[in-house]
């Protein structure tokens, strides 16, 4: 998608956490003009210094941007006193994920947990942004109109109730499901991973469809199921919704029914992209983890598929896995290099699929 709008992005001084906010920014439509970067974003009165501020307001002016972008978790009061300040729209971190899940939100299930997913987002700031609106400084500040603070909320909260009564029952739907393909002894698959690490390419190449691939974050939203042939037995292999580090809880709650499929899946292919910085990879194998801890995913059943190896040598690769450390912190966890795009190593990722599904059933068979 192109870019529509003109931002200044305010961040952390890492190379990593640069990398990703710009990332982030791109993803959700803004076109990044300038970075500015500072070692403390949660100060009291603006989120950034007194004279980081002033001086982001004279760059603001100069270089005519429409948005500030702070790569972090703001206060109501802190976004208010910022924009009051440099007179154009503050957003942080937690609404430029939002906007992305509103723009690639495709199916119906997806919009309505990104609806969710911003009314849980407005509801925990309802109160201060009516008081804000009604200073009078900035009327309709953050959209607000003259609402009184409890009617306000308590509209926000209906709305949120009655979203989450439809995801509810999509839930139910999906529990159907999941006993009709246990009764028929269909196994079941999820892909998983930090968002951009190639799920999607992988899942093309596993099931043979053309699903859209895209190099923005949050590619996937809503799950796609296909069935796929491993050895003589059918699965249903399953793309899920990306990761992302400091993801909030109450996003991931949103997405429940669609992330839950890694919950009740056999398998998880959770996926690794070997062409990133060590460091990268390794941190985001760690926000990887912490979700699937979250959602009570066992490591025992996740196979990490270290993916686009086609970019990296041999040696490198070696000495990634070897920094990682992933023969003593996910020691019952299966291992496996490949790459989707190329189908490096993919037969030898079918058979270890089979073998971790199938070869207890039927050694028993054998015995039997």
């Amino acid at each position: 998608m192109p870019s529509d709008r003109r931002a200044i992005v305010v961040t952390y001084p890492y190379r990593h956490i640069i990398r990703e906010a710009i990332s982030l920014a791109q993803s959700a439509g803004f076109e990044t003009l300038k970075i500015i970067t500072q070692k403390h974003l949660t100060k009291s009165k603006f989120g950034i210094g007194k004279g980081k501020a002033e001086e982001l307001r004279g760059i603001t002016r100069q270089i005519h941007c429409d948005t500030i972008i702070i790569d972090e978790v703001l206060k109501t009061i802190q976004q208010y006193n910022l924009a009051a300040l440099c007179g154009v729209e503050v957003i942080d971190r937690e609404q430029v994920i939002l906007n992305i899940f509103e723009r690639r939100a495709s199916t119906a299930e997806s919009k309505i947990q990104t609806k969710l997913a911003q009314l849980r987002y407005d509801m925990i700031r309802a109160r201060e942004k009516v008081r804000l609106a009604k200073a009078g400084e900035q009327p309709g500040f953050l959209g607000m109109g003259k609402y009184n603070a409890d009617v306000y909320y308590l509209d926000i909260k209906k709305r949120a109730g009655a979203l989450k009564a439809k995801l509810l029952k999509e839930e139910s739907r999906k529990e159907i499901h999941r006993s009709q393909r246990l009764k028929s002894g269909l196994r079941t698959i999820s892909i998983a991973g930090y968002t951009s690490a190639g799920k999607t390419t992988l899942f093309n190449t596993l099931t043979g469809e053309l699903k859209t691939i895209g190099h923005g974050l949050f590619t996937t939203l809503s799950t796609l199921t296909r069935a796929v042939n491993v050895g003589d037995d059918k699965v249903l292999l399953s793309d899920t919704v990306g990761f992302v580090s400091k993801l909030p809880h109450y996003m991931i709650d949103a997405f429940k029914s669609t992330l839950n499929e890694l919950v009740y899946s056999d398998l998880v292919l959770l996926v690794l992209d070997a062409s990133e910085p060590v460091e990268d990879m390794k941190r985001k194998l760690a926000t990887s983890t912490q979700v699937l801890n979250e959602l009570n995913v066992q490591m025992s059943k996740v196979i990490l598929v270290i993916n686009k190896i086609d970019l990296v040598s041999a040696s490198d690769l070696v000495t990634k896995i070897q920094f990682l450390e992933i023969d003593q912190s996910y020691a019952n966890t299966s291992t496996i290099c490949v790459s989707a795009k190329n189908r490096d190593s993919i037969t030898q990722l079918m058979a270890l699929i089979e073998e971790l599904l199938f070869a207890s059933e039927k050694a028993m068979n054998v015995l039997t």
